[in-house]
């Protein structure tokens, strides 16, 4: 089965989203990509990843453009609808889905604070992406 997650920068959710699916079925082929790419993985979102025993630290983000000559069995957006808009994957996809989080990058406040907001939005894609992946 192929998956790919898309994001805006592809630096946060859609890696987080992308590493917990890789972790959970090493046998899934799991990409995540974004419209505008970052130019690096958020390394508060490595960080606490790690704290979950996956690692990040070499992945890198990617546009979504790298993407379009293949086929997926799903593309799931991650990207928080209430405040950006969500990319839409014109590549040959079966299913598309969307599962929201709210974009940690954006968090506000003391390091304490904006850790907590990480590993909040981890814990909820964690979450998610095993919910998903019981009701394949």
């Amino acid at each position: 089965m192929k998956i790919l997650i898309l994001c805006t920068g592809n630096s946060c959710r859609s890696q987080m989203a992308e590493g917990f699916l890789r972790s959970f079925d090493p046998g899934l082929e799991v990409y995540s990509a974004g419209t505008a790419p970052s130019d690096r993985v958020h390394p508060k979102a490595v960080a606490v990843m790690k704290e979950k025993g996956v690692d990040l630290s070499g992945h890198r983000p990617k546009k979504v453009d790298e993407f379009l000559d293949k086929s997926f069995d799903y593309v799931i957006t991650v990207c928080d609808q209430a405040k950006e808009s969500c990319p839409v994957f014109l590549g040959d996809v079966k299913n598309r889905l969307h599962i929201g989080f709210d974009d940690p990058a954006e968090a506000t406040g003391s390091e304490e604070e904006i850790y907590a907001v990480f590993r909040r939005v981890r814990d909820e894609i964690a979450e998610r992406m095993a919910v998903f992946l019981s009701v394949l």
